[in-house]
């Protein structure tokens, strides 16, 4: 978290206050449209996570009621290695969408992020959609998060630092999302100079910076050169969830929707094995899963291929529209039990003890 001498006592601001961009602030809110009411799946791609088992263990050693799931996160304790992922803000209904999702988070001692901050840069009127999650979340880690065409250019931090203090952030993510930026009819295609920009952002912020995709996953090969420039927490979200590029092609024109990129990506368990594997020697980083997560037994096999943390969006937000906060807690709570259950079949007494459990390939019928 920022310490209090980075802090501003006034809401922070990027540009005096106008008339919010409405391309921007409509876009936002079309995204969240999308994803509820229109099927943005991946269509013949899947996240791979169903292709891995776990060896059964019948002689576990352990009692239920000693497994631990708990984790620390960013200098916070959770209670289990979860995060609703970066999700909305910037437009009037991303408000009380953020006060469910930041107060249910609270209650489960989960981890959360926050949409692109884009918007927060161009206006003031909605940092409020932002800022609601710290007030109703004060003992969680807030993730900010800001896109990669945004700093490719940057040569100062002071924006940042104030989108940051926006949220009170305790890291701030950078989406990398070329796939989606090619697609979007109003995308800025332009990553030139976004891995300086992601090494100055590291070098300078006083908080860690995580590098993610949206859902199109990272390389090993881009892993590694965010290694090298000294990022230490690395978000795969991989392909095989909801399909960003499916979003954008449902926004196009109909005569120009190049369904060719629907399924574009690499797949998350691919993605989580490739970035886990560079864990050689005394380089160590916070590898998060992301990416098509739908259940606890999702989470564990992210885990055991070598994830410290998972992180969902899509199905934290349905849950959340079909039955409010009661729902969306159901629902994380289920997912905590099931990987519970997961390391008690496996002999996992922590989560610790659950990344090294052996999976095996499920055979080909």
């Amino acid at each position: 978290m920022l310490s209090a001498s980075n802090r501003s006592t006034t809401p922070p601001t990027c540009m005096p206050k106008r008339s919010p961009p409405r391309g921007t602030v409509a876009r936002k809110a079309q995204h969240v449209d999308l994803v509820l009411k229109r099927n943005v799946t991946f269509r013949s791609k899947t996240t791979g996570l169903e292709e891995w088992e776990f060896v059964h263990n019948a002689l576990p050693e352990l009692d239920l009621a000693q497994v631990d799931c708990s984790t620390v996160f960013l200098g916070h304790a959770l209670s289990a290695p979860l995060m609703v992922s970066c999700m909305t803000g910037g437009y009037a209904g991303a408000g009380r969408i953020n006060r469910d999702l930041a107060a249910v988070c609270a209650e489960a001692r989960i981890a959360m992020g926050v949409g692109s901050q884009r918007q927060a840069l161009e206006d003031t009127t909605f940092h409020k959609t932002f800022s609601v999650v710290r007030d109703v979340a004060p003992g969680i880690p807030i993730v900010g998060n800001i896109g990669a065409a945004e700093i490719a250019s940057a040569h100062r931090t002071d924006a940042i630092l104030r989108l940051l203090n926006l949220v009170k952030g305790d890291a701030l993510a950078v989406h990398l999302n070329p796939l989606q930026e090619f697609l979007q009819p109003e995308g800025t295609p332009q990553f030139s100079g976004v891995l300086e920009g992601i090494a100055l952002l590291v070098r300078e912020l006083p908080v860690p910076v995580i590098v993610k995709e949206v859902g199109a996953g990272l390389s090993r090969d881009v892993v590694r050169r965010l290694l090298d420039a000294g990022v230490r927490y690395i978000d795969v979200a991989g392909a095989g969830g909801t399909s960003w590029a499916g979003v954008e092609i449902l926004r196009r024109d109909a005569s120009d929707r190049r369904e060719t990129f629907w399924d574009w990506g690499v797949p998350t368990a691919t993605a989580v094995r490739e970035a886990a594997s560079l864990r050689t020697g005394s380089l160590r980083f916070t590898l998060i899963a992301s990416g098509g997560i739908g259940s606890g037994m999702d989470m564990a096999r992210c885990i055991a291929l070598g994830a410290d943390l998972v992180g969902s969006a899509r199905p934290m937000l349905e849950a959340l529209r079909a039955g409010g906060r009661a729902r969306l807690l159901q629902q994380i709570q289920r997912w905590m039990e099931d990987l519970r259950g997961v390391m008690f079949l496996t002999g996992a007494r922590t989560i610790a003890d659950l990344q090294t459990r052996p999976l095996v390939r499920r055979s080909n019928p």
